[in-house]
């Protein structure tokens, strides 16, 4: 039987409910069958495992070790996930560099396949590191199939730390959110940019991003975003807005709509909604 969170609400209310609840949730969804034999399995064999054409042809490896970073989708995308592997991160060409989507290089970095030395499947505490993440992505996935935005607001952290380790420059973190699908729905609609926004010239996205960040929460760079109360504070806004976009706040009894009164010190119900649509 498939695991299934209880949600009974989206928005910033199910996010609060969520964050209460997490933990006996996660319990749950280790328990089940299907997750104790693939975590199982996973971590009785990785340490056989010394090249990225053995991880490949090894269907559950190869599921658990993609789903711990949300690259499950890839699972069939032998031949590319095999290149990724090894070609490693050290060369500036190489293929998860060249890749917009961070996820890739975290990927690579994390099994070393491509790297000078040893592969990193043969460390002992590999294969909880990989199984701790592969717990995350799972319970993620749950969730979005109930509630998407949650699953968006659950891994807000994780991804922009991905972006932040593999870009070295202010610029390309901000060319590392729009390649990541979950940031950058997440910045697109915290921003309130149009359905339109992405067909800009990608230049013109990062002048636009950056800006528009500057004006909504005074923040104009992704690294910016690490501190824990900047972080929250583009979840919450992504929330309300992904609320408010779907018809689903009400505008007398929304918790988002109250807080963010709350906050801003006294403006009304249309006033609001005209800073929040500003620009």
């Amino acid at each position: 039987m498939t695991f299934q969170p209880l949600l009974p609400v989206g928005g910033l209310a199910g996010w609060n409910f969520l964050n209460r609840t997490i933990e006996s949730q996660k319990l749950l969804q280790n328990a089940s069958p299907v997750a104790q034999r693939e975590m199982n399995y996973f971590r009785e064999n990785i340490g056989n495992i010394s090249s990225a054409e053995q991880l490949v042809g090894d269907f559950t490896l190869m599921k658990v070790a993609l789903s711990a970073f949300g690259l499950q989708e890839d699972v069939s995308n032998k031949f590319f996930i095999r290149k990724v592997l090894e070609e490693g991160v050290i060369a500036d060409d190489s293929l998860a560099n060249r890749l917009s989507d961070a996820r890739y290089a975290a990927l690579s970095k994390a099994f070393g396949f491509g790297g000078l030395g040893e592969p990193r499947t043969a460390l002992s505490s590999f294969p909880d590191e990989i199984l701790s993440a592969y717990e995350d992505q799972k319970f993620e996935v749950a969730v979005g199939d109930v509630q998407p935005e949650l699953r968006l607001a659950l891994g807000l952290e994780r991804e922009l730390e991905t972006v932040l380790e593999n870009a070295s420059s202010a610029d390309a973190r901000w060319y590392g959110v729009m390649g990541s699908s979950p940031l950058r729905e997440v910045f697109e609609t915290a921003l309130n940019l149009p359905e339109t926004f992405a067909a800009l010239d990608i230049d013109q996205q990062l002048v636009v991003f950056r800006s528009r960040s500057e004006e909504v929460f005074g923040l104009s760079e992704v690294a910016d975003f690490v501190d824990p109360n900047a972080a929250e504070s583009l979840r919450n806004r992504y929330l309300l807005m992904n609320e408010i976009n779907n018809g689903q706040a009400s505008l007398a009894t929304s918790p988002a709509l109250s807080l963010l009164t709350g906050i801003s010190g006294g403006f009304g119900t249309t006033s609001l909604l005209s800073v929040l649509y500003s620009g």
